[in-house]
């Protein structure tokens, strides 16, 4: 069992940035791939990112490409999303969620997901 909690959302203008964290309790927390997910009012939750159990590799939504970075420290049993150059359009839920399959961009394939927090980009 994997309870997870995010951190750090928040209204930021356009432009700007933020840290999300996610912090995990239970074991074995680097047996996990862990993703960022996100779900904007009246849509569906859209894969943003994922990150293999030792962080050694990364896959991103093209939206987010090259503006947000996925990282986790194993020795905190924490991920982090740091998200630069924000746009009104990245408003949304965003979610941590774990899984024992390797880093999946499927939101199907994560067994344990966290309550959210809330970002609000303005223009």
């Amino acid at each position: 069992q994997v309870q997870l909690v995010e951190s750090g959302g928040g209204l930021v203008q356009a432009g700007g940035s933020l840290r999300l964290s996610c912090a995990a309790s239970g074991r074995d927390f680097n047996n996990y791939a862990m993703g960022w997910f996100r779900q904007a009012p009246g849509k569906g939750r859209e894969f943003v990112a994922t990150i293999t159990r030792s962080g050694a590799n990364t896959a991103y939504a093209d939206s987010v490409k090259g503006r947000f970075t996925i990282s986790r420290d194993n020795a905190k049993n924490t991920v982090f999303l740091q998200m630069n150059s924000l746009k009104p359009e990245d408003t949304a839920i965003y979610y941590c969620a774990a899984t024992r399959a390797i880093a999946p961009t499927g939101p199907g394939l994560y067994v344990y997901w966290g309550q959210g927090t809330p970002v609000t980009v303005s223009s």
